[in-house]
């Protein structure tokens, strides 16, 4: 697969052995600035081993895993490269701090933290005071932790959540949680973001204000946005392009129509027809 000029991410023949068992095959997939792709297949296509290998959880058995920063951050670990930092191996805080910032499908949220604590955790990584300075507390430190808080508060405005602020992350309902995800991702300040079923036990109303906060985090922080997600109708209407994965193996990619028109997805989620 080549790389396009524009792409943000570039995995390349990546496969994921456990053991015996191939989780995933010769997988490419590539991300561009700007754009809002979706990775689709049925349960157990290997969707979030795809998300675990990318993002620093699994190192991924062969291939490689390109990343192209538009934050202009660089590295603090060997791997930077002109054509792009290598994921593979690399520790999940520092694909953090690198700018890709990931949610999950099972919410992991700190419960007996605040909606505002649990969004200024993800601002950790972009902070400069170290242990003294923290200990201390001097004007820099107390300056900083002010703009910890008064950035947390404005991102829980932004997905709606201003008004629960205080309220512990346990207590908000199943939707508010999901959105206060995304705030603790966005903190970070990615180049990427990367989404795991977000809308995974949301109701229609649920789904389609998720739709279109998704649509406007992407004009306003100008970020790039991968997803995994089972709602057809909310992929196809958010994607601009869709890989569609089955048996760890990409069977298809391109536009909405181009994906839902292609015979291989249709049997891969309906099966093949019998003959009349």
């Amino acid at each position: 697969m080549e790389q396009t000029q524009n792409a943000v991410l570039s995995v390349r023949n990546m496969s994921m052995n456990f053991g015996g068992l191939r989780a995933l095959s010769d997988v490419d997939v590539e991300v561009r600035s700007g754009e809002i792709v979706a990775l689709i297949g049925p349960n157990g296509a290997g969707k979030t081993t795809f998300f675990n290998c990318i993002t620093g959880i699994y190192t991924p058995s062969e291939g490689q895993v390109l990343a192209y920063p538009t934050n202009g951050r660089k590295m603090r670990a060997d791997g930077a490269r002109s054509d792009g930092v290598r994921i593979n191996g690399m520790r999940t805080n520092l694909v953090c701090e690198l700018g890709m910032a990931r949610t999950f499908q099972n919410i992991r949220l700190f419960p007996s933290m605040t909606a505002l604590e649990n969004v200024m955790i993800g601002r950790h990584c972009r902070t400069r005071a170290g242990i003294l300075g923290a200990v201390l507390r001097g004007p820099k430190a107390r300056r900083e932790e002010q703009e910890v808080v008064d950035r947390s508060y404005q991102l829980l405005k932004k997905v709606g959540l201003e008004k629960v602020a205080n309220e512990y992350s346990r207590n908000l309902p199943y939707g508010a949680q999901r959105r206060l995800e995304i705030a603790r991702a966005l903190a970070t300040e990615p180049f990427l973001l990367l989404l795991d079923e977000p809308a995974a036990g949301m109701n229609p109303q649920e789904t389609l204000e998720l739709k279109e906060m998704v649509i406007r985090i992407r004009e306003e922080f100008q970020v790039s946005v991968l997803l995994i997600e089972h709602d057809m109708k909310m992929v196809m209407s958010l994607s601009d392009r869709i890989y569609v994965m089955e048996y760890g193996r990409v069977i298809s990619t391109g536009t909405p129509a181009e994906v839902s028109a292609d015979p291989q997805v249709i049997r891969a989620y309906l099966g093949e027809e019998s003959d009349a």
